[in-house]
């Protein structure tokens, strides 16, 4: 695993999600300032979402909170580990629950270069 990588200023999107609205057409945009973490995201079912957390040698601890095209809020804890590959590019592999709601899940989230 690598460690200190810096999500800020990185795009990433759903590549796996099992049970979660976050999906391919979400595209979840980070700023980071030492270990405190945060993103905005958006797409496909999410019409807004935002994360705020910590990233410390490469694994990160978060909670989201996001509105669905149906009107819905609902909230939730994630953790995982953020590695960077050989191409630069991070992968981010988590398991998450709603906190707001039953359910839970786990996630792969890959960098997209624009």
């Amino acid at each position: 695993m690598t460690t200190n990588i810096s999500l800020d200023g990185r795009t990433v999107v759903a590549v796996e999600n099992d049970g979660g609205e976050v999906g391919s057409d979400t595209r979840m945009t980070f700023t980071q300032d030492g270990s405190r973490l945060s993103a905005t995201y958006s797409g496909g079912d999410v019409v807004e979402g935002h994360l705020v957390g910590t990233l410390v040698d490469g694994e990160w601890d978060v909670r989201y909170v996001q509105l669905n095209r149906e009107g819905e809020t609902a909230t939730g804890h994630s953790v995982g580990s953020v590695e960077e590959g050989s191409d630069g590019r991070v992968r981010i592999e988590d398991e998450w629950e709603w906190e707001s709601k039953p359910g839970g899940g786990r996630s792969v989230l890959e960098e997209v270069r624009e």
